[in-house]
């Protein structure tokens, strides 16, 4: 949490500063690496409470801790994420994270918002005030995301005021309904207006030209949803932030790490969007990310310090966090110690102040789980899936992996007594879309391919952005039997095959995060991933690439409880 800084505080620091009495927290012996000219410089690091007090130079501190010539960056921030797209608690991510050099993360709650509305963001904020990260938190804007699904619950403008001045707040979440602001509808307008004075987050997929130029006008600043280097590059030169996405599904680092230069780096910065333990367990976080980064800078002649200032202090610098992203005299004392500096090492981790240690994370006020009890879809049979045969092509969503950019495809498929049906010799196997919030009992139903399934059905609660229940399936049974397991555990996943479940993970907390550790989470998704496979998944990463299918405003062709939806035309399709 951050602290608040009285006259005997900034006495004290200015006093351990200038080496007239000991520091609370002393490094000893550091390496410390610059972000401003990238310049290594032998020294000692002082701290007092959560503030940087003195730097090269040699201090004592009421503690201290031998760093061994190991180089010291400042924290990682990650720019954009959704904590409960990490399957577990704000807690648990913060245990799960921190120890990756990310001290500060920057989280839009509005997966738990679209089930619960402001009570999901109260509890965030709640859970925000005891991390020993610093968790911000943006007010959700797009509460529903569009017209043609339904959601849990309806966010307007006088039901963000009320956020607005707490202090983990900083500003309006990514305005994913970028037709909404072209068309200047009231609802939107409204929203943009009250935020004018600070940060507005965009989301703009495929967005150029002229309506680019549009929706910049509101004065949106930042945006993660750039796939390609073109795109970055008109981003970048109308004066937005790119921000570089490295999650389990939508992985744009290849595309965009070689815009980072010299030029470039402090007007971009690194985010995760949509991560889960497993891809953290076996990959890391932002670490990962900066490791990839300094390499393809090796091979252009960059130094590496600016992919530790993208890292650092051109995020912080894009939110309006200016207290961090350097480590010097009067900053935030969040500060990461490395063993290898080029493949981005972390050895050990200090945030706010504290080295991040068990007892710190012991240390944590408990806030209360809340959504237990928002799974209210009734219970579905093979009927449910059922989708009426017509004349001509059907309309296919196309799935491809690490992207949840999905095609808009057309495919003859065989029918059956007066029904479309499954072929898997095609790879075109249904996905439906079941209303889960008690509202409706709608359920959209159409065809996917790109999952490779030939039996048994996957089904997840996590579905983009309303997170209604979502499955795929090669077998209609099996679709049911998936879903009907989901409703039992109050969500999650779950694979289905021959009318039994293989494997699950009870997502409790509104249908999207686990109650247990992150390491339990951990390993349900090895034992779901299996489980993929076997009935034929070729996708590394099903399950968040089956929660992206009902996200409509992201391109091409998506499916909410309403239907197919076509996002190009922003309709649905009849």
């Amino acid at each position: 949490m951050t602290m608040r800084h009285d006259e005997n505080f900034l006495k004290r620091a200015i006093a351990a500063g200038r080496g007239a009495e000991k520091a609370d927290l002393v490094l000893k012996n550091v390496t410390l690496l610059s972000v401003i000219d990238g310049s290594l410089t032998p020294t000692d690091i002082a701290i007092v409470g959560d503030r940087i007090v003195g730097t090269h130079a040699t201090y004592e501190g009421l503690r201290e801790i031998d760093a061994a010539g190991r180089i010291a960056v400042p924290g990682f921030i990650d720019t954009h994420l959704h904590v409960e797209s990490s399957l577990v608690t704000p807690h648990e991510f913060d245990r799960c994270v921190l120890p990756h050099g990310v001290t500060t993360a920057i989280c839009d709650p509005h997966e738990i918002a679209n089930v619960l509305g402001a009570e999901g963001i109260r509890y965030f904020l709640a859970c925000a005030e005891t991390l020993v990260m610093d968790l911000r938190v943006q007010l959700s804007s797009c509460v529903p995301a569009t017209a043609f699904e339904t959601s849990g619950a309806r966010l307007e403008i006088a039901d963000l005021l009320p956020f607005v001045d707490h202090p983990k707040v900083i500003g309006l979440a990514e305005f994913m309904n970028f037709p909404g602001v072209l068309a200047a509808d009231d609802a939107v307008i409204a929203k943009l207006a009250a935020f004018q004075g600070g940060h507005i987050d965009g989301h703009a997929p495929l967005l150029a030209g002229l309506d680019l130029n549009g929706y910049l006008a509101a004065r949106i600043r930042t945006d993660h949803e750039a796939t390609n280097a073109r795109e970055a590059r008109e981003k970048l030169a109308k004066g937005m932030s790119v921000l570089i996405r490295e999650g389990s599904v939508s992985k744009d680092l290849e595309a965009l790490k070689g815009l980072v230069n010299e030029n470039t780096s402090p007007f971009m910065a690194l985010c995760t969007d949509d991560r889960n333990p497993l891809d953290i367990a076996e990959e890391g976080h932002l670490d990962h990310m900066i490791g990839r980064l300094i390499a393809d800078l090796k091979t252009r002649g960059v130094p590496l310090h600016h992919a530790y200032r993208v890292a650092s202090w051109s995020a912080a610098s894009a939110f309006g966090l200016r207290d961090r992203g350097i480590l010097a005299p009067g900053w935030r004392a969040d500060i990461v110690l490395l063993d290898d500096v080029q493949r981005c090492k972390v050895h050990s981790v200090v945030a706010g102040g504290r080295p991040v240690e068990p007892p710190a994370f012991a240390a944590r006020k408990a806030v209360d789980p809340v959504g237990l009890s928002s799974m209210k879809a009734k219970p579905v049979t093979a009927d449910s899936f059922r989708v009426p045969a017509h004349n001509g092509p059907t309309h296919v969503i196309g799935v491809k992996a690490g992207l949840i950019l999905t095609e808009h495809r057309e495919m003859y498929l065989p029918v059956h007594d007066g029904g479309a049906s499954i072929d898997t010799t095609q790879d075109a196997i249904k996905v439906a879309v079941v209303a889960r919030h008690g509202i409706n009992d709608n359920i959209g139903r159409g065809f996917v391919t790109g999952f490779g399934l030939k039996r048994g059905a996957i089904a997840s609660s996590v579905g983009h952005d309303s997170h209604n229940i979502c499955v795929v399936g090669a077998n209609e049974a099996d679709m049911a039997t998936a879903v009907n397991r989901l409703i039992e555990l109050k969500g999650g996943f779950a694979v289905a095959e021959a009318g039994v479940v293989r494997a699950e993970l009870a997502l409790p907390i509104a249908g999207l995060m686990s109650d247990q550790p992150f390491e339990k989470v951990h390993d349900a998704l090895l034992v779901l991933r299996a489980a993929a496979r076997e009935i034929g998944c070729t996708l590394p990463e099903p399950f968040l690439q089956v929660a992206f299918l009902p996200l409509p405003v992201i391109p091409h062709l998506k499916i909410t409880d309403f239907g197919m939806f076509d996002v190009d035309r922003f309709a649905l399709i009849e």
